[in-house]
Protein backbone atom coordinates (compact mmCIF):
# COMPACT_ATOMS: atom_id res chain seq x y z
CA UNK A 1 0.00 0.00 0.00
CA UNK A 2 1.31 3.60 -0.69
CA UNK A 3 1.85 5.85 1.63
CA UNK A 4 -0.30 8.45 0.58
CA UNK A 5 -4.02 8.57 1.60
CA UNK A 6 -5.99 6.57 -0.86
CA UNK A 7 -10.05 6.84 -1.12
CA UNK A 8 -12.16 3.58 -1.37
CA UNK A 9 -15.19 2.76 -3.10
CA UNK A 10 -17.96 1.54 -0.91
CA UNK A 11 -18.05 -2.32 -2.26
CA UNK A 12 -14.30 -2.13 -1.67
CA UNK A 13 -14.89 -0.51 1.65
CA UNK A 14 -17.13 -3.41 2.64
CA UNK A 15 -14.90 -6.34 1.21
CA UNK A 16 -12.41 -5.48 3.59
CA UNK A 17 -14.41 -5.20 6.66
CA UNK A 18 -15.77 -8.45 6.04
CA UNK A 19 -11.96 -10.00 5.28
CA UNK A 20 -11.04 -7.84 8.64
CA UNK A 21 -13.88 -9.67 11.11
CA UNK A 22 -12.76 -13.46 8.92
CA UNK A 23 -9.20 -12.71 9.99
CA UNK A 24 -10.06 -11.51 13.88
CA UNK A 25 -12.65 -14.67 13.79
CA UNK A 26 -9.69 -16.77 12.63
CA UNK A 27 -6.95 -14.85 14.68
CA UNK A 28 -9.18 -15.66 17.75
CA UNK A 29 -9.44 -19.14 16.85
CA UNK A 30 -5.22 -19.44 16.71
CA UNK A 31 -4.92 -17.65 19.94
CA UNK A 32 -7.22 -20.10 21.78
CA UNK A 33 -5.20 -22.75 20.48
CA UNK A 34 -2.37 -21.73 21.20
CA UNK A 35 -2.92 -21.00 24.45
CA UNK A 36 -4.49 -24.62 25.31
CA UNK A 37 -0.89 -26.05 23.98
CA UNK A 38 0.76 -23.70 26.14
CA UNK A 39 0.36 -26.44 29.21
CA UNK A 40 2.62 -28.77 28.14
CA UNK A 41 4.80 -29.48 24.35
CA UNK A 42 5.40 -33.50 24.03
CA UNK A 43 7.03 -34.11 20.99
CA UNK A 44 9.06 -32.25 18.09
CA UNK A 45 5.55 -32.78 16.09
CA UNK A 46 3.67 -30.69 18.68
CA UNK A 47 6.60 -28.21 18.90
CA UNK A 48 6.04 -27.75 15.29
CA UNK A 49 2.84 -27.68 15.35
CA UNK A 50 2.78 -24.96 18.19
CA UNK A 51 5.32 -23.08 15.95
CA UNK A 52 3.50 -23.24 12.89
CA UNK A 53 0.17 -21.43 14.86
CA UNK A 54 2.47 -18.52 16.16
CA UNK A 55 3.54 -18.41 12.57
CA UNK A 56 -0.14 -18.11 11.65
CA UNK A 57 -0.85 -15.06 14.33
CA UNK A 58 1.84 -13.52 13.14
CA UNK A 59 0.55 -13.52 9.22
CA UNK A 60 -2.96 -12.99 10.79
CA UNK A 61 -1.77 -9.94 12.84
CA UNK A 62 0.04 -8.41 9.62
CA UNK A 63 -3.08 -8.31 7.44
CA UNK A 64 -5.05 -6.93 10.50
CA UNK A 65 -2.84 -4.19 10.68
CA UNK A 66 -2.66 -3.52 6.63
CA UNK A 67 -6.24 -3.77 6.45
CA UNK A 68 -6.88 -1.23 9.71
CA UNK A 69 -4.74 1.12 8.12
CA UNK A 70 -6.50 0.93 4.56
CA UNK A 71 -9.34 1.65 6.19
CA UNK A 72 -8.17 4.43 8.00
CA UNK A 73 -6.07 6.10 5.35
CA UNK A 74 -9.50 6.15 3.02
CA UNK A 75 -11.41 7.92 5.80
CA UNK A 76 -8.94 10.73 5.79
CA UNK A 77 -8.63 10.81 1.70
CA UNK A 78 -12.76 11.19 1.17
CA UNK A 79 -14.57 10.16 -1.16
CA UNK A 80 -13.05 9.25 -5.17
CA UNK A 81 -12.19 11.84 -7.84
CA UNK A 82 -15.22 12.15 -9.54
CA UNK A 83 -13.34 14.56 -12.52
CA UNK A 84 -10.61 12.02 -13.07
CA UNK A 85 -9.86 8.09 -12.76
CA UNK A 86 -8.67 7.38 -9.50
CA UNK A 87 -8.92 4.28 -7.18
CA UNK A 88 -12.21 3.96 -5.17
CA UNK A 89 -13.75 5.40 -9.26
CA UNK A 90 -16.91 3.95 -10.93
CA UNK A 91 -15.75 4.09 -14.64
CA UNK A 92 -17.29 3.26 -18.06
CA UNK A 93 -15.98 2.35 -20.78
CA UNK A 94 -16.38 2.17 -24.30
CA UNK A 95 -13.96 -0.97 -25.83
CA UNK A 96 -12.66 -0.62 -29.77
CA UNK A 97 -15.22 -3.56 -30.35
CA UNK A 98 -18.21 -1.42 -29.23
CA UNK A 99 -19.00 -3.11 -26.18
CA UNK A 100 -19.16 -0.82 -23.04
CA UNK A 101 -18.47 -2.02 -19.59
CA UNK A 102 -18.48 -0.31 -15.77
CA UNK A 103 -15.67 -1.42 -13.46
CA UNK A 104 -14.54 0.15 -10.35
CA UNK A 105 -11.21 1.00 -9.94
CA UNK A 106 -9.85 -1.04 -6.59
CA UNK A 107 -6.60 -1.90 -4.64
CA UNK A 108 -6.98 -5.60 -4.74
CA UNK A 109 -8.47 -8.10 -5.37
CA UNK A 110 -9.42 -9.16 -2.13
CA UNK A 111 -12.87 -8.00 -2.99
CA UNK A 112 -14.39 -10.77 -4.82
CA UNK A 113 -16.50 -8.58 -7.28
CA UNK A 114 -16.67 -9.25 -11.34
CA UNK A 115 -16.68 -5.48 -11.96
CA UNK A 116 -13.48 -4.70 -9.71
CA UNK A 117 -10.00 -3.36 -12.10
CA UNK A 118 -7.42 -3.63 -9.30
CA UNK A 119 -4.96 -0.16 -9.81
CA UNK A 120 -2.10 -2.30 -10.83
CA UNK A 121 -3.25 -4.10 -13.10
CA UNK A 122 -2.61 -2.99 -16.72
CA UNK A 123 -6.06 -2.11 -17.33
CA UNK A 124 -6.06 -0.05 -14.49
CA UNK A 125 -2.69 1.52 -14.88
CA UNK A 126 -4.04 2.71 -18.08
CA UNK A 127 -7.29 4.29 -16.76
CA UNK A 128 -5.86 6.20 -13.34
CA UNK A 129 -5.48 9.88 -14.04
CA UNK A 130 -7.83 9.98 -17.24
CA UNK A 131 -10.58 11.98 -18.19
CA UNK A 132 -14.71 11.00 -19.67
CA UNK A 133 -13.59 10.99 -23.21
CA UNK A 134 -9.93 10.22 -23.23
CA UNK A 135 -8.91 7.10 -24.80
CA UNK A 136 -6.61 4.46 -22.82
CA UNK A 137 -4.32 1.73 -23.83
CA UNK A 138 -3.41 -1.40 -22.91
CA UNK A 139 -2.12 -5.01 -22.93
CA UNK A 140 -4.72 -7.54 -22.53
CA UNK A 141 -4.36 -11.30 -22.03
CA UNK A 142 -5.24 -11.79 -25.83
CA UNK A 143 -2.98 -8.58 -26.71
CA UNK A 144 -3.04 -4.69 -26.98
CA UNK A 145 -6.58 -3.70 -26.64
CA UNK A 146 -7.63 0.27 -26.47
CA UNK A 147 -11.60 1.69 -24.78
CA UNK A 148 -12.62 5.24 -24.50
CA UNK A 149 -13.68 6.67 -21.12
CA UNK A 150 -17.22 7.49 -21.63
CA UNK A 151 -18.04 8.30 -17.91
CA UNK A 152 -16.76 8.58 -14.17
CA UNK A 153 -18.87 8.57 -11.10
CA UNK A 154 -18.72 7.22 -7.64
Amino acid sequence: MSSEPAPISETARQALEQELADLRTERETVAASLRDSDAQVGDQADAADELQRADTLRRLDDRISRITTRLDRADVAGPPPTDTVGVGSTVTVRFSDGTTDTVQIGEGAAALDRTLVTADSPFGRALLGHRAGDTVSFRAPEGPRSAVVVSLGR
